[in-house]
C-alpha cells in the first residue's frame, strides 16, 4: 500500500543535495512522490533522474502496478480522444516500450509502435528522431510496412516522464512529414513541464496546424538546486558489480514463440494481434513456472527495449501463485549510492550481449527486500549471445554477486517472417 505523502521520509536526494520533486495537479488522484523519487546521473547536460516507482525500468514493481498505471494512462487518454477516434500508438525507447503498449492495449488501439535503438536491416527505418537529454539520442521507426502508420487518426506518443517535451515534439515533427495528422495527445506517467516549455509546444502545434494535448497521471516541477552537476560530481565513486559471499547459479530455459507473432511493438504489433500474443503469453509463462522454485521469490528482468513480453508474463507467474517483481535493463547510467531513501541501491555494469554494440548496459537494484530472490533474466533471440555468459557479461556479473540466475531465452518473432505474413493476409 502506498503510503500518504505526508507520512514518506525526505528523498536522500531531497535531503543532502536540494534536488526536489514537487507535486502541483493530477487528474487520477495520484501524486508526483507515489509516481517518482529523484536519482542522480553523472552527466553535464542532466545530473538529475526521475526513477519511476511504477514503471518497472530501475526498480523491481509489481507487475499488476505497472499494468495500472498504464492502464489509468491508457483511461486518461480515452477521455480526451472521445469514442469515435481509433488512435494509432508510438511509444519511446527505451523506457516507455512497455508502458506505451499498455496504453495501446487499454485503447485497443489499431496500431501500436514502438521506437528502438536496435537495427533490422531487413526491415529498414520509417522515420528517425533525437532524443536530446537521453544517454542513447538517436530513435528508430521500424514498422514492417509504411501502412501501419498510413491513416488520419490521431496519434498517441507515450512516455514515462516528460521533461520539456521536445522528444515528442520532435516525434511529432519527423512523422508528420510522413504521415500528417491533425491530433496528437502526448501521454506520460508524470509531466514536469514549466510554463515556458508548454508555450514552446503550443508554438509547435501552431506552425504546424495540429492540434497537441498533454496527458499524465500527475504534473509537478523539478526544483535543481545550483551546482547539481558538480555536486553528483563530488559524491564518493558508486559502487557496481559488487561481489557475494558465493557465486551464484545459472540456469537456462528455451522459450519457443511464433515466428508470425510480435513479440512486442519494435515492428507494429496490431489489434489483431491480441489473442494470439495472449496465448503464446500463457504458454511461455507456463513453461517458465514449471522451472522455478514457488517457495522462493521471483524477479523478471527484461531485456531493455523488451519489456511488455517479460512484463506479462511476470504477470501470468504473479496470477499463478509466485511472488514476482519486474524491471528491466537500460543503456544509461545512473548514479549508485547504497542510502536509505535513495532509489538506487545497487548497481551492475555488463557487456550489452548483441554483437555490434559497445557501449556498457546496466542493471540496478534486482533485489528482493531481506529474501534471496531468483532473477529470472529474459532475453530474444537477438541477445542470446557468449556475450552474457562471458567475463562481464550480465550473467557473469549476476551470479558473481551472489544472485541465483535463470536465462529465459523467448525465440521471439521473425521480422521477416511477420511482414510476409503480413503483407499475405493483406492481399
Amino acid at each position: 500500500m502506498t503510503l500518504p505523502t505526508a507520512l514518506r521520509a525526505v528523498p536522500w536526494a531531497t535531503e543532502h543535495l536540494g534536488l526536489t520533486l514537487t507535486h502541483v495537479d493530477s487528474a487520477a488522484g495520484i501524486t508526483v512522490p507515489e509516481l517518482i523519487e529523484p536519482g542522480l546521473r553523472r552527466n553535464p547536460r542532466r545530473a538529475h533522474l526521475l526513477v519511476s516507482l511504477v514503471l518497472g525500468k530501475h526498480v523491481p514493481t509489481d507487475p499488476g502496478l505497472v499494468i495500472s498505471a498504464g492502464n489509468k494512462l491508457g483511461d486518461l487518454v480515452a477521455e480526451v480522444l472521445g469514442p469515435d477516434a481509433d488512435p494509432v500508438v508510438l511509444g519511446f525507447a527505451e523506457t516507455a516500450t512497455g508502458l506505451g503498449h499498455c496504453v495501446a492495449a487499454r485503447l485497443h488501439a489499431r496500431c501500436y509502435l514502438h521506437s528502438t535503438r536496435r537495427d533490422v536491416p531487413q526491415i529498414g527505418t520509417f522515420a528517425g528522431f533525437e532524443e536530446g537529454h537521453s544517454h542513447a539520442t538517436s530513435h528508430q521507426l521500424q514498422p514492417t510496412t509504411a501502412e501501419l502508420f498510413a491513416n488520419d487518426q490521431p496519434l498517441v506518443l507515450v512516455d514515462d516522464e516528460i521533461s520539456t517535451g521536445a522528444t515528442a515534439v520532435d516525434a511529432i515533427r519527423a512523422l508528420h512529414l510522413r504521415n500528417p495528422r491533425s491530433r496528437y495527445v502526448v501521454a506520460s506517467l508524470v509531466d514536469m513541464r514549466t510554463p515556458e516549455h508548454l508555450e514552446a509546444v503550443d508554438a509547435a502545434a501552431a506552425e504546424l496546424g495540429v492540434q497537441i494535448v498533454g496527458v499524465s497521471l500527475a504534473q509537478g516541477r523539478t526544483e535543481l538546486p545550483d551546482g547539481l552537476v558538480e555536486s553528483v560530481a563530488d559524491l564518493p565513486d558508486p559502487v557496481l558489480n559488487g561481489a557475494g559471499d558465493r557465486v551464484g547459479t545459472m540456469k537456462r530455459v528455451d522459450l519457443i514463440w511464433p515466428a508470425t507473432v510480435p513479440d512486442g511493438g519494435r515492428h507494429g504489433f496490431l489489434r489483431e494481434d491480441v489473442p494470439a500474443f495472449d496465448q503464446a503469453v500463457v504458454a511461455v509463462a507456463a513453461e517458465l513456472g514449471d522451472r522455478l522454485d514457488p517457495r522462493r521469490p521471483v524477479i523478471v528482468v527484461g531485456h531493455e527495449e523488451l519489456m511488455y513480453l517479460p512484463l506479462r508474463v511476470a504477470e501470468a507467474l504473479s496470477t499463478s501463485g509466485h511472488r514476482v517483481r519486474f524491471q528491466t535493463t537500460t543503456r544509461s547510467p545512473a548514479y549508485v549510492l547504497d542510502r536509505a531513501g535513495y532509489p538506487l541501491r545497487r548497481g551492475f555494469r555488463f557487456t550489452a550481449p548483441e554483437f555490434g554494440e559497445e557501449q556498457p548496459r546496466f542493471l540496478y537494484n534486482a533485489q528482493w527486500p531481506d529474501e534471496e530472490a531468483v532473477v529470472v533474466v529474459v532475453v530474444d533471440a537477438p541477445a542470446d549471445t557468449d556475450r552474457l555468459t562471458a567475463d562481464g557479461g550480465l550473467l557473469d556479473v549476476l551470479t558473481a554477486s551472489g544472485t541465483d540466475v535463470v536465462l529465459a531465452v523467448v525465440s521471439g518473432a521473425d521480422p521477416a517472417r511477420l511482414r510476409a505474413a503480413r503483407e499475405g493476409a493483406s492481399s
